[in-house]
């Protein structure tokens, strides 16, 4: 690519909206909400195995050339000089984005895990009238069903969970800095400052007063209203939690990050 390429993954409601918006302000990069790009890569690799039976006329080298030429074709147009490709998946696809992009780095959102279910289940009952692409556009259910449906392997926030374990004890951890959804909307200074350090990248005056973002068509599209909205100014606000106090402290541990001795290959938090 003639861009330099990261990317932002991790959690989700755990910032990246509000990261890329951040970023973005730096007239030297691209950033956005979640994009296409990791279900692409995906069907691509799933498209050159074993399935397709002219697989045989494909190696490995060919491979890597169609999936950079796949990054290469979807940011053609990208005049930016770095560019942030955001998606939950990435963290899972490490040992791919370490052979095709050797300098990329990986910055993964996270936030304690049972805030995360209070914002998914606060949106929910916010479009009432609205069935969600988060639960397959189905109605009805409890915050218990739902929670269940989130944390499962293939749910919103379970996949991501397990990807994000996979890359925080996998061989290249080493690309991996951990970004904090209380750091970041409490201390947003101190957060950019380690992304840009992490990256090598020179510093930029960001203003955390008057931040922009729109993704209301998409999330309208998604019968989620409010999924991408980031406010214009970067700031915690303190609030009761809407889930029973059982399903909050079923997940009040699982901030494996917040505990040095789970973390032996010394992965940057933030």
């Amino acid at each position: 690519m003639h861009n330099r390429i990261h990317f932002i993954s991790g959690l989700p409601r755990s910032g990246s909206t509000l990261l890329a918006a951040l970023l973005r302000q730096n007239p030297r990069f691209h950033a956005g909400m979640s994009g296409p790009m990791a279900g692409l890569f995906s069907a691509l690799v799933g498209a050159m195995g074993g399935s397709n039976e002219f697989a045989v006329f494909i190696d490995d080298e060919q491979r890597q050339q169609l999936l950079r030429g796949l990054f290469e074709n979807y940011y053609a147009t990208c005049t930016e000089e770095v560019v942030f490709d955001t998606n939950r998946g990435w963290c899972a696809r490490l040992p791919a984005l370490n052979q095709l992009f050797p300098a990329a780095k990986v910055i993964a959102c996270v936030r304690h895990v049972p805030w995360i279910v209070d914002s998914i289940e606060r949106l929910i009952r916010k479009n009432a009238f609205s069935p969600s692409a988060i639960f397959n556009f189905t109605p009805g259910g409890t915050v218990y069903t739902r929670a269940n449906g989130i944390a499962g392997a293939d749910g919103m926030l379970g996949y991501a969970y397990d990807a994000l374990k996979e890359a925080f004890y996998g061989e290249h951890a080493d690309r991996l800095l951990l970004i904090q959804y209380e750091t970041l909307t409490e201390d947003p200074a101190k957060a950019l400052a380690a992304i840009y350090d992490f990256l090598g990248e020179a510093p930029y005056a960001h203003d955390f007063a008057n931040v922009s973002y729109d993704a209301t068509e998409f999330d309208q599209k998604a019968g989620t209203p409010g999924l991408h909205t980031v406010r214009t100014e970067v700031k915690a606000i303190p609030r009761n939690t809407v889930l029973p106090p059982d399903l909050f402290q079923r997940f009040a541990n699982d901030a494996f990050w917040r505990d040095p001795q789970r973390n032996p290959a010394g992965v940057r938090i933030v």
